[in-house]
């Protein structure tokens, strides 16, 4: 319970400096910031509304790590331009953004293989095969929406080096670190349907989930 509140606090308190950013570009009239910023907050309610209208019970952890995943990408990422002044920023988060997703196509399979309403039972390697693929294909697909911005609206999401103007060394990069992040959860998730003694912090995030979903989990 201390550890859900912690969680909660630190999730308000990112939602207030988002709100206070929001507030400070409209006074400035900084009107792609207040957009950006306000669209921010909304996505940090996700996890509220699965919820509550999909009585989907997501672990404090990982609300907060896909929350602070939001903040860091889009707030300090793109409105405070961490990604141009910090080189390694773009290499973290989408090594961080391989883990997350890895951590969602994880559970989507694993609800899917055990829910009784779903007639599909897969061994544990094909399970931490489709995590994997699922995070590197969403990572791509967020390749393909970055070139559109840049090609239509004339962004920089890209962030192409100097020596590689076309952004293609940057979209490989960030393509292999998407792969390596989901290796990771692959790897942990594979051990936790082999060996359910065996215990880190995905396993914990596994069993939480779990516990907080049985309805999902009724053979």
């Amino acid at each position: 319970m201390r550890i859900r509140i912690t969680h909660q606090r630190i999730t308000i308190t990112l939602q207030l400096i988002l709100l206070a950013e929001a507030i400070f570009a409209v006074w400035g009239q900084q009107w792609f910031t207040a957009f950006l910023t306000t669209m921010i907050i909304a996505i940090t309610f996700i996890p509220v509304l699965f919820e509550h209208r999909l009585r989907l019970h997501i672990p404090p952890e990982l609300q907060l790590a896909a929350i602070g995943f939001v903040f860091a990408s889009l707030f300090l990422g793109e409105i405070h331009d961490y990604y141009t002044r910090f080189w390694w920023w773009d290499i973290a988060l989408h090594t961080f953004s391989g883990f997350l997703l890895g951590i969602l196509g994880f559970l989507l399979v694993y609800t899917m293989n055990e829910t009784e309403k779903i007639h599909v039972h897969l061994n544990p390697g094909f399970v931490a095969f489709f995590a994997f693929m699922f995070a590197l294909g969403v990572g791509a697909l967020w390749e393909i929406f970055e070139f559109f911005m840049d090609s239509v609206f004339g962004m920089n999401m890209q962030k192409p080096m100097l020596r590689d103007p076309s952004g293609l060394t940057d979209t490989m990069w960030d393509l292999i670190v998407d792969a390596l992040g989901a290796l990771v959860v692959s790897i942990l998730g594979w051990r936790y349907l082999k060996n359910a003694d065996e215990r880190s912090f995905l396993e914990r995030w596994i069993d939480a989930f779990v516990a907080r979903n049985p309805k999902f989990f009724k053979r």
